[in-house]
């Protein structure tokens, strides 16, 4: 939740400094602050991508893992099922 509270934080940062933009113009430094926070923003929301990411690759891993062992597992029941049928009828 901090990382929420952070990006709004900073979302109505940006939100005032283009209110006092508009109500006084003569400022130099907002611009170099608005970029400062935008590439903040840019840095957390590709942190939170990359995260994001790397935990669907993961679960899909592990997904293709399961998938795999329970195939194995089918084709193991169904040969052996087929044995039983091919022991049964001899």
């Amino acid at each position: 939740m901090s990382d929420t509270t952070s990006l709004s934080s900073q979302v109505k940062k940006l939100n005032l400094a283009d209110a006092s933009a508009t109500a006084s113009s003569s400022s130099s430094t907002q611009p170099s602050e608005l970029v400062a926070v935008v590439d903040d923003l840019l840095n957390q929301l590709t942190t939170k991508f990359n995260t994001v990411s790397a935990d669907i690759l993961a679960k899909m891993d592990s997904m293709s893992q399961r998938l795999d062992a329970l195939e194995s597992q089918i084709q193991a029941g169904n040969a052996a099922a087929a044995a039983d049928a091919d022991s049964d009828d001899k």
